[in-house]
């Protein structure tokens, strides 16, 4: 009866919302037929002149939390950007869909920013993007006195917010600064927003902010159309290579932690017939600019970058994201992935991960100059992700869990797919932490493994360790089980990278309760993974969900609608997406509708695309 009520009360919620003004926008420039999840809450709360903390998950519609309060608030809504690349494609979705909006950035002459600057005083603005760094300018702030003395800032929206977070993944100065707009416009909304954040970030996003009395809204973190897969770091580029083979001719970023990895491996791809681009700090930015527009414009390009790419990518097509290297934090890894699949379509998060990650990130926490406190959450972080990638149980709960989330095992990932096996590891941990010991904990895994396998090499020889008790009593297990071993050891903190002894692996504190058997240590045990079929889409949002499921790439009429839409982008200068989302090309060919009364039911069609669209799609579908 619960069920049932609750059931009558959203389906009254939605009839009353649908008569909204908010649900009206949403309808006729957008082209969706209901709001989602808290977004209908949000929109009221923020139009009403509420401040708001808005954390949502990529692909789930935090854009229209700012966009319609803006279009039913008097003025223009400010929209705090921190990728200036990405603020084009932003308007040119806006623009498409008949919204007055523009952007600021160092990118624009002076003479085409003081022509924006005209049009924001002159009322001619629904929205305005403009960069951290130009709006906390005195000539901006200028410009915002004298808007607020009409009352015509609608909002301020600052998107990305966690870049306010000095422990945060993607911390900007500037962003700190940002506490001006609530000091010196007290009585403008303002929604801070974000795809990540766990609790000591939120709780830094409104104290730097003041936003200390704005109300939270906390969606889902779960993305369940993204399948979530590591493999143990063989042969990179070969694992790399193979799980690239299911998805040629998709575009999809592989995430890189060097710059010269970065331009190595987008070479290599491209020998391998791959077109892929690099991406990283280090180019000028003439050529990232180039390389982000293909990536958002052409269809099936590849991005190999550092984590300089990324923040904020409006592409909704984005078939996978693929690690070569560990990030450094849960935050970073959510964050990163869930630039994956945007249009709700199946989408993979692929990564390999190592032995050298774990030290390496260990190292670079030991040997940087950040305050104690710092390096201590720092940590905490890394433990987290190193969990995650031990984890036995599914890799969904421990990521959704981490945020706060609970949930249930997902079946969409490699440990529910191919659940791990476990063993009890207590004695193999044993005999590593004695090899450490053994050896004066100076050297590091490799040469720990050459002892406890028995080898007779060089290094072993010329540090007399083939006469320690500790030589070949591993032997029972090869090189690949005992670098797992060793890897798990490294993850649980039992052992640790000695950044003053070269690296070399020293014992810490929780070890001792293990080397005297006073606790068991279980172990994943390394198993070949089958290659796995379909991916699957389990609990998708059905405001995500198109018609008829699959890739649709070889229906014949989706493939005709794509080749228009490139063009028609191609003329503009637009991504192709600005113009129609995959999503709803598939239902225009599942539908086939004839006539403009049909084309308003298809999500994802405004009044204004129907207007300047209309007649073309009508004509190819048929009905015209």
């Amino acid at each position: 009866h619960e069920h049932e009520a609750a059931a009558v009360l959203v389906a009254l919620m939605q009839s009353i919302l649908s008569e909204t003004p908010a649900a009206d926008l949403l309808r006729t420039v957008f082209g969706y037929s209901t709001f989602r999840g808290a977004q209908a809450e949000i929109v009221e709360h923020v139009t009403s002149g509420g401040d708001a903390l808005v954390l949502m998950p990529t692909g789930g519609g935090k854009s229209l939390c700012y966009q319609i309060p803006a279009l039913l608030r008097p003025g223009c809504g400010i929209v705090v950007s921190p990728l200036i690349a990405l603020m084009q494609d932003q308007v040119d979705a806006l623009l498409q869909a008949g919204v007055r909006a523009a952007f600021l950035n160092s990118s624009l002459d002076f003479e085409t920013a003081s022509a924006t600057e005209k049009r924001l005083l002159g009322d001619d603005l629904d929205l305005l993007y403009v960069a951290p760094e130009r709006l906390l300018t005195d000539r901006f702030l200028a410009l915002l006195d004298r808007l607020n003395d009409s009352g015509r800032p609608a909002l301020f929206a600052i998107d990305e917010a966690h870049c306010v977070s000095q422990w945060g993944h993607d911390f900007r100065p500037e962003y700190i600064q940002l506490s001006q707009l609530h000091e010196r416009y007290p009585l403008i909304p303002r929604l801070a927003l974000t795809a990540t954040a766990d609790a000591l970030t939120r709780s830094e996003i409104r104290m730097r902010l003041g936003l200390d009395t704005a109300r939270e809204f906390v969606a889902s973190f779960d993305r369940p159309n993204i399948r979530y897969t590591i493999v143990e770091r063989d042969n990179p580029r070969k694992q790399l290579l193979a799980f690239l083979a299911d998805h040629r001719d998709s575009a999809g970023i592989v995430y890189c932690l060097s710059r010269k990895k970065v331009d190595e491996t987008a070479i290599w791809l491209r020998e391998q017939g791959i077109d892929a681009l690099p991406y990283h700090a280090g180019m000028s930015n003439e050529q990232r600019r180039e390389h982000q527009q293909r990536f958002s414009r052409e269809e099936g390009i590849v991005i190999v970058a550092t984590i300089a790419f990324g923040m904020g990518i409006d592409k909704p097509d984005v078939r996978f994201v693929a690690h070569l290297d560990l990030p450094k934090s849960l935050e970073a890894y959510y964050q990163e992935t869930g630039r994956a699949g945007r249009d709700g379509e199946p989408a993979e998060a692929w990564m390999t991960y190592g032995l050298n990650d774990v030290v390496i990130h260990r190292q670079r926490i030991d040997e940087s100059v950040a305050p104690d406190e710092q390096k201590r959450i720092e940590r905490q972080k890394l433990d987290a992700m190193l969990a995650y990638c031990e984890a036995a149980g599914c890799r969904r709960t421990v990521l959704l869990n981490y945020f706060g989330e609970p949930a249930d095992a997902c079946g969409n990932c490699d440990t529910c797919i191919t659940p791990p096996q476990l063993w009890d590891g207590t004695v193999a941990a044993q005999k590593l932490l004695s090899a450490a010991i053994r050896t004066g904990q100076r050297f590091g895994a490799a040469h720990l493994i050459d002892v406890l396998r028995g080898k007779h090499t060089e290094k072993v020889a010329q540090f007399g360790h083939d006469q320690l008790p500790t030589f070949g009593i591993g032997a029972d297990l090869d090189e690949t089980a005992w670098r797992s071993v060793a890897r798990q050891v490294l993850a649980a903190g039992l052992l640790h990278a000695d950044a003053q002894r070269y690296g070399g692996l020293t014992l810490a504190e929780a070890a001792r309760p293990v080397l005297k058997g006073e606790t068991t240590l279980m172990l994943r045990r390394q198993i070949v993974r089958k290659k796995s079929t379909k991916l699957k889409r389990q609990k998708v949002d059905p405001w995500l969900a198109h018609a008829g499921g699959g890739t649709h790439n070889d229906d014949p009429l989706f493939e005709q609608l794509r080749a228009w839409r490139a063009e028609l982008a191609r003329t503009q200068g637009v991504p192709a997406y600005a113009i129609l989302h995959d999503k709803t090309l598939r239902e225009l060919a599942a539908e086939r509708p004839t006539s403009i009364d049909d084309l308003q039911q298809i999500s994802g069609i405004g009044a204004a695309k129907i207007e300047r669209y209309g007649a073309a799609l009508l004509e190819l579908l048929g009905g015209g």
